[in-house]
Order: C-alpha cells, then sequence, then structure tokens
C-alpha cells in the first residue's frame, strides 16, 4: 500500500514521498527488532532469537508450556501478519491476548509464565522444544 502511494505520489509532494519512505524504513527496521529467528533452551533460560537482538525468559518464571496453534480467528492488535514471520500482540477468544514470534501456524507452542504474559512461539520441532522445556521445568 505504500509503495502505491510513493508511486502516485506527484513530483510536487516530496514531503508526502519523504514521509511515507520514512514510514517503510521506520517500519522494515521495527520489523528486523523483532523477527523471530529461532527458539533455544538452555538450563535456566528460554531464548527467542531476533535479528537484532535476542529475548531470554527465564525457566523459572514460566508457568506451562504446551502445543497449541494460533486460530484463523486471530486479531492482530499491533504487529506483523506475516511480513518477516508473525510478531507483535494478537488476542483470541480461548487464549487471549499474547505476543507472537514463529513463522509458520503448525510449529507453534504457547508459553504461559507466572505473571500471566503469554508468548506464541515457533519452530521447526515445536513437539520436541516443549518436551525439552517442560523437562527442565520438573527438574
Amino acid at each position: 500500500m505504500t509503495i502505491g502511494l510513493i508511486a502516485c505520489a506527484d513530483r510536487d509532494e516530496t514531503v508526502l514521498l519523504w514521509t511515507l519512505a520514512a514510514i517503510m524504513v521506520i517500519w522494515c527496521f521495527v520489523a528486523l527488532f523483532y523477527a523471530p529467528m529461532a527458539v533455544s533452551v538452555d538450563d535456566s533460560t528460554l531464548s527467542i532469537h531476533r535479528s537484532l537482538r535476542i529475548k531470554e525468559l527465564p525457566l523459572a518464571e514460566i508457568e506451562s508450556v504446551k502445543l497449541c496453534q494460533p486460530t484463523m480467528a486471530e486479531k492482530r492488535i499491533c504487529g506483523s501478519g506475516g511480513f518477516m514471520g508473525y510478531w507483535g500482540w494478537f488476542s483470541e477468544r480461548d487464549l487471549g491476548k499474547y505476543f507472537a514470534y514463529y513463522g509458520k501456524a503448525s510449529d507453534c507452542f504457547l508459553v504461559t509464565m507466572k505473571d500471566g504474559r503469554k508468548y506464541m512461539l515457533g519452530c521447526q520441532n515445536p513437539a520436541e522444544m516443549v518436551d525439552a522445556i517442560n523437562a527442565r521445568l520438573t527438574a
């Protein structure tokens, strides 16, 4: 949509053109900051590897982990619905509000924190990841 607006902008409307270009650059930077790349777990943390940063969730703060796929009825509150993965705030009737970091909906699992925050994460082997996290939570 933004590219279409830039293409349709009149040559005299350079302010509009630069504003839209700035919005595109900012959106791409935000996407690079949040785009999910991988998920890993060690003895103390669940790490969400993103393009420019790693988000760590301490295992001591995790209440539960289970396989869970987002539904087609999910509502995007703020984030990406596919551009460089699914990331941002989403909401579903059954799950409530959660923050998502995943590539394919079929490869997801839900992490619920003790303070009520929820994360929908994705990786290539979600069942193995859920088992590995749960094994560390019970140890």
